[in-house]
Parts: C-alpha cells; sequence; structure tokens
C-alpha cells in the first residue's frame, strides 16, 4: 500500500519561512527511506516577490519539485494543494490568517510560529475559533522545548531528580535582532514587544520547569545600545534590547529571565538553571551540555553530560529543535486528533501573557498581575 502524504503549505516566505522548508525538506528525506508517511511542500503564500523568489530558489537547491506561489493565504487555502499550514509571517499578521485558516470550510492543520498572536485578546479570540474547530490541530511554534540540552533537564526534572522545584533563572546572552522584511520586528505594535515577540519562549519553559501557572510579573528593561540610530519613515525603534524579568507561579515557584541583545561575545545563548529542594540542573545552549548535582554530593557530585538527540537530521537556526518540533507536529497529524499537539493554544497565550506582563511591568514601573492582562 503507498504510503499516505501530508501536503504542507507555508504562509511567510522570509528567513523562518525558509527555514520551515529547510526542515521539511530533511523530513521529508528521512520519511522516504522509511517508507512510512510522505511529507511534500506543495505551495508558498507571502505578498512580497523576492520572498517568494528566495523561496522557490531554496525548494530547487533542496532538490524539491517547485512548490504552487501565491499572494495571499486566502489563495493557498483556496487552491486545494495541502493539508496542513505552517504559518511563518510577521507576527501582526498571525491572528487574522489564524482566523481565515480556523474559519474555512475544508480543515488545515496549523503549526503558527511564536508568538500565538502579539496580544493576549487575540490569543482568546483564536483559541474560541478554535474550540470550533476540533477537526483542526494547532501547534504552537515554542520549539525550545525541543533543544536536547533543554528537553533533557525537562526529563531531570520531571523525574524528581531536583526534589521541589524552587527556582528557575534562564539567561539568554545573544546578537541583536535581524533584520526582517520592511523592519517590521523594530517596533512593538508590530511584534508585540521584545518580551512578547523573544521571549515567549522563556516563558513558555520558565511554566515547564515550575510545573505551575503564573501570578504576577515584575520586569525592568530598556533600549541602551540597540537601534538608537535607526530611523524608519520617520520613526525610531522602540523595542528593548534588555531586561530583567521576574515571574511568581502559584505554586510558590519563582522564576527569572536575563536578556541581554548585545552580548555577541558569549560563549553560551542560553543558559538554564533549575534549583530544587534536593539538587540543582543546569543546560547549556549550543554548547549543549547538562549539569545536575544534589546538594548533599556538593560541588565535587556535580556530573556533566552531553545532550545529543539522534532523530536530529537537520540542526538549522535553533540546534535541531525545529525538525524535532516538524516531527511531533507530523506524528499529531498522523494520530487524527488521537493525542493533542504538544505544545497547544493554551501555552501559546500564557507565554504572551506573560510577556504582556512583563512589557506593562516596566512601563509602570511596578509588578502586574496576570490577572490583569489575562
Amino acid at each position: 500500500m503507498a504510503a499516505a502524504v501530508v501536503r504542507y503549505g507555508i504562509v511567510g516566505v522570509g528567513m523562518m519561512g525558509r527555514e520551515h522548508l529547510h526542515n521539511l525538506a530533511h523530513l521529508a528525506g528521512e520519511l522516504q527511506r522509511e517508507q512510512s508517511v510522505r511529507v511534500r511542500v506543495t505551495c508558498l503564500a507571502d505578498p512580497h516577490p523576492e520572498s517568494l523568489l528566495l523561496g522557490l530558489r531554496l525548494a530547487a537547491e533542496l532538490g524539491l519539485p517547485a512548490p504552487q506561489t501565491f499572494s495571499g493565504h486566502r489563495e493557498l487555502l483556496n487552491s486545494g494543494l495541502c493539508d496542513a499550514v505552517v504559518v511563518s509571517s510577521p507576527n501582526m499578521t498571525h491572528c487574522e490568517i489564524l482566523m481565515d485558516i480556523l474559519g474555512f470550510t475544508r480543515p488545515h492543520h496549523v503549526l503558527v510560529e511564536k508568538p500565538l498572536c502579539t496580544t493576549v485578546q487575540d490569543c482568546k479570540k483564536v483559541i474560541e475559533a478554535a474550540k470550533q474547530r476540533p477537526d483542526i490541530l494547532v501547534q504552537v511554534g515554542l520549539e525550545y522545548r525541543y533543544m536536547p540540552p533543554v528537553a533533557k533537564l525537562i526529563d531531570i526534572v520531571k523525574s524528581g531528580t531536583l526534589g521541589h522545584v524552587r527556582m528557575v533563572a534562564i539567561r539568554e546572552h545573544r546578537f541583536p535582532f535581524l533584520v526582517k522584511v520592511n523592519n517590521w520586528n523594530r517596533f512593538n505594535c508590530n511584534s508585540g514587544g521584545t518580551l512578547v515577540e523573544k521571549c515567549c519562549h522563556f516563558f513558555d519553559l520558565l511554566r515547564l520547569f515550575a510545573d505551575a501557572n503564573p501570578v504576577r510579573v515584575m520586569a525592568s528593561g530598556a533600549i541602551d545600545v540597540n537601534h538608537k540610530d535607526e530611523v524608519y519613515d520617520g520613526k525610531v525603534p522602540d523595542i528593548i534590547d534588555n531586561a530583567y524579568v521576574i515571574v511568581e507561579f502559584d505554586n510558590g515557584c519563582r522564576g527569572m529571565l536575563d536578556l541581554c541583545m548585545f552580548a555577541e561575545g558569549s560563549k553560551n545563548e542560553q543558559e538554564i538553571s533549575v534549583v530544587g529542594d534536593i539538587g540543582k540542573g543546569e543546560a547549556f545552549v549550543p554548547e549543549s551540555i547538562v549539569r545536575v548535582g544534589k546538594r548533599a554530593g556538593g560541588r565535587d557530585g556535580v556530573e556533566t553530560v552531553n545532550a545529543d538527540d539522534d532523530r536530529i537530521k537537520y540542526q538549522g537556526l535553533h540546534h535541531g529543535s525545529s525538525y524535532l518540533e516538524h516531527l511531533n507536529f507530523l506524528s499529531a497529524i498522523r494520530d487524527q486528533g488521537a493525542c493533542s499537539p504538544t505544545i497547544n493554544l493554551d501555552d501559546g497565550l500564557l507565554s504572551v501573557a506573560i510577556g504582556v506582563a512583563g512589557q506593562l511591568s516596566i512601563e509602570k514601573g511596578r509588578f502586574v498581575t496576570i490577572d490583569e492582562v489575562l
């Protein structure tokens, strides 16, 4: 019997859209060898001709059949050419595109890039629409969960090795925001703000490690170095480039994010520390190692292990996590709703809500409760 075919369309063929194209091409090659299911990228949609051209060129370089191209997502949906849609368009377009997919007669499963939407209100709107479409799977692209050292640390925490988790600290010291089409990511009104656009990944991880929901947020941040000499249509960017964010959870756990986007001189881009009442675990990316120690063993008892995942066939921009994200999404599609996506709409909502609360805390100079933004 011929293997089933899952046809993909990509909406938004900028940097992340092409990253998804890379991952799907490698996934298709691996699955072809297994002969279990076939994956095909059949169509691309983007209002920018240059992005479409770059997508077509990449498809050719990857040895893929030329996808059909469209100038908008509605034309892609109407074409009937795909079963699943990857939404990797600019943040401020997510809500409209998702609402159109969820309202379309024929079901299309969805993998939407983070953030789910730029506002809590839009996230809730999408969630309500999705409740009316049990025939559609929606997975949110918070793929940092899948980075091998992060996934390893998640397993350690879940095993109880560290005891009752009391503190979680995440440091991201990295390069500035990259240039995007029409510089959309330079302004809060388009991105949702740095704490939504970039840091929703880390707020998702804080929740995951704490195994609890957020209660209130306190943040301090500013624009201190990056983008200060840039002007677009007479406007100076307003996205912050550094922040400290404290999140308090309903089980008493506390989390902290330390963000700096002018710290290229760092060995690791992400460093995660989870401390329980028995021990401590740390994950380092891209060094891809995990350290674990217990209070009873002291410093000499700390063990270091390498974190790898043999399933990864393409490292890409996010250390293989996007490839694993696609494996999980495809698995959910093939299960035909028997299991929910690993990262669901509620995860997307809460990761945005913490970011929104953080942005508001910086503006107001005070703690902001999650209830205020939800």
